[in-house]
């Protein structure tokens, strides 16, 4: 099973800016910065979409991009695109367990469903 480590701000799981696991990158089974992890740990909102939007040999459907797009899209104020790439996570035809960072281990739909619940609570809250 592909294991991969991504930020969040799923419903209760974790705090923005929490720190990585200590390991080289926060990308397991991935090229360093395919993700943005590291850029999302960092609030480097714009280096985290650059390095999405480039990474060439992960595929535009893969969960764990779509989750972390969409962390940045939210971060950027873009609350109906992260909230496709949420869901377009949660139908996707693949999933797998996501290591996060704070050390939960977690599905990508699952994930990616507790993201959307946050972003929905987030707009309820208002």
């Amino acid at each position: 099973m592909k294991t991969a480590k991504i930020i969040g701000i799923a419903a209760g799981m974790l705090l923005m800016g929490t720190p990585a696991i200590a390991q080289d990158s926060g990308e397991i089974g991935y090229a360093k910065g395919a993700l943005g992890y590291d850029a999302l740990v960092a609030g480097q909102n714009e280096i985290a979409l650059q390095q999405l939007e480039a990474a060439e040999k992960v595929d535009a459907n893969d969960p764990a991009r779509l989750i972390n797009l969409g962390q940045v899209y939210v971060r950027m104020g873009r609350t109906g695109d992260a909230a496709r790439m949420f869901m377009a996570a949660m139908k996707s035809d693949r999933n797998f367990d996501l290591v996060l960072a704070n050390g939960t281990v977690i599905n990508s739909r699952d994930a990616a469903d507790q993201a959307l619940q946050n972003l929905n609570s987030q707009f309820a809250g208002r």
